[in-house]
């Protein structure tokens, strides 16, 4: 980033590249449209390379650009009032997907398959249904392995907000998903 500071618009590509894929996703998870999640991610880059001379890093580079992305997103939902739909499933692109989640290497049988659907669906729901700043910390913590300190920066809160924010998001989750869900 600091080379992009100075007008490196090769270093701005290089960054582009790098977290691209992974901005993507990360919006897509609260917009679960691949379309929006793209025009939202080319929209954060924009803010990186408008705002690259005004960049500080008193914190990890990864931690501004997901703070960007976070609200981008989170502006977008309150804008458009949409749900997020899919943490998981992959996003079907033009001619690409973008995949949310390792495939499990093991083969399940038909009906096995059917289940592990259902409850993905059902847990992908009661996530969103959560309050904004539990749903971004356990999306940054689950999916994108996030430490706690990583968090708080993004989300401007303490270290103990962000315990604090994924112990509520879990016990908001189990009392969803109660009786609903194995506790896998």
């Amino acid at each position: 980033m600091l080379d992009v500071q100075r007008g490196g618009k090769i270093a701005f590509e290089e960054l582009m590249r790098h977290y691209y894929p992974r901005i993507l996703n990360f919006i897509y998870r609260f917009v679960g449209n691949q379309s929006t999640a793209e025009d939202l991610a080319q929209e954060v880059f924009m803010r990186v390379y408008n705002n690259a001379r005004t960049y500080r890093p008193k914190s990890r580079f990864r931690t501004w650009i997901y703070t960007i992305a976070k609200n981008v997103a989170l502006n977008d939902l309150r804008r458009s009032r949409r749900l997020a739909y899919s943490l998981d499933d992959p996003a079907d692109g033009d001619d690409q997907k973008i995949h949310r989640e390792t495939e499990a290497l093991t083969v399940m049988s038909p009906d096995e398959k059917i289940i592990q659907k259902e409850k993905a669906v059902q847990i992908r729901a009661a996530i969103s249904k959560l309050p904004e700043n539990q749903r971004v910390a356990l999306i940054l913590r689950r999916y994108e392995e996030f430490s706690y300190v990583e968090i708080a920066a993004t989300l401007n809160v303490s270290g103990k907000a962000v315990k604090s924010l994924l112990s509520r998001a879990m016990q908001n989750l189990r009392n969803r998903l109660a009786g609903q869900v194995d506790r896998d």
